[in-house]
């Protein structure tokens, strides 16, 4: 292996929410609405699928980074990452298969540091922002909580 210099994914991800991220760097990154792609997924393209392929399929065409699929033409890329998922759940599945499953996460930008990697973020979802906001209790002080105690 050679030594110094630069290598692939070498050092941390680039991180969006980072101060020095602020200039004029947001521009280099994708952003993908939260709520995620719309719409019916395509057709599964490898030949006889199973009922846990197609399940998985569904669910992983309804993310929004598969928008991103979509546009570049990865159908095929994604199912073939379906197939082998749906093998490496077995109980009975291989390390190797595991290992392919989780390399295949990342080339699809199905991971956080791979899609920080690809200057790929997710938008907040600011209708889910305030819902959580007005759910949370309002939180009291312990000084007014004792004033609510009789000779305190």
């Amino acid at each position: 292996m050679p030594s110094g210099g630069a290598r692939a994914r070498s050092g941390p991800a680039p991180d969006p929410n980072a101060l020095r991220r602020d200039r004029k760097d947001d521009a280099g990154w994708t952003v993908l609405p939260a709520e995620g792609r719309k719409g019916k997924a395509p057709s599964f393209p490898l030949i006889d699928p199973s009922p846990r392929e197609l399940q998985l399929w569904v669910a992983l065409w309804k993310k929004p980074v598969a928008l991103l699929w979509e546009k570049n033409q990865q159908e095929l890329a994604v199912a073939f990452h379906v197939r082998t998922m749906v093998e490496a759940e077995r109980a009975d599945a291989q390390a190797n298969l595991r290992t392919l499953v989780r390399q295949q996460a990342g080339e699809l930008l199905l991971t956080i540091p791979a899609m920080y990697s690809a200057r790929v973020r997710i938008a907040e979802d600011e209708v889910a922002v305030k819902r959580a906001e007005a759910a949370s209790p309002v939180r009291v002080s312990a000084r007014d909580r004792l004033k609510a105690v009789k000779g305190a």
